[in-house]
């Protein structure tokens, strides 16, 4: 069945692609829209929670957090209680270049879903919320200093 996460790897990778290229005129690489998009749905949101989220390494994380920073896209604000917490916020501007991520968003979600009537949609959904949670362990276990044992 490994034809099943190449598929989804398939996936994944076209369409990363296409937003790259999209999005390219917006100053937006190399993924940093997702996590613009994270930060909007999610405000306040820390360095590691958003790794977490996107299921990416925290140096990642950082330099792309750091890139939307210069842009004017998202701000650090510390929090009260410890000071070396930063909040992740998005900015006027990344909020307006949000609305835009969603269209995009919409329009590759209506494409990709195109022939699935709805029942089949919400099982894709499912069956994906899944697969998701299953890598997810395997994830966190490696992202902890683990060796998988094959």
């Amino acid at each position: 069945m490994s034809e099943i996460l190449r598929e989804i790897g398939n996936i994944a990778r076209a369409l990363d692609y296409i937003s790259n290229i999209e999005f390219k005129e917006l100053n937006l690489n190399k993924g940093q829209y997702i996590y613009l998009n994270r930060i909007y749905e999610t405000p306040g949101i820390i360095n590691d929670d958003l790794a977490k989220l996107v299921k990416n390494d925290r140096t990642a994380v950082a330099k792309a957090v750091k890139r939307l920073e210069q842009d004017g896209l998202v701000y650090k604000s510390s929090a009260i209680s410890n000071k070396k917490i930063r909040h992740l916020f998005v900015t006027q501007k990344g909020q307006k270049l949000y609305q835009y991520l969603q269209q995009e968003e919409k329009r590759s979600q209506e494409q990709a879903l195109a022939g699935l009537n709805t029942k089949e949609q919400k099982e894709l959904a499912y069956l994906l919320k899944k697969v998701s949670t299953n890598v997810a362990q395997d994830w966190d276990f490696v992202r902890q200093g683990n060796k998988r044992i094959y």
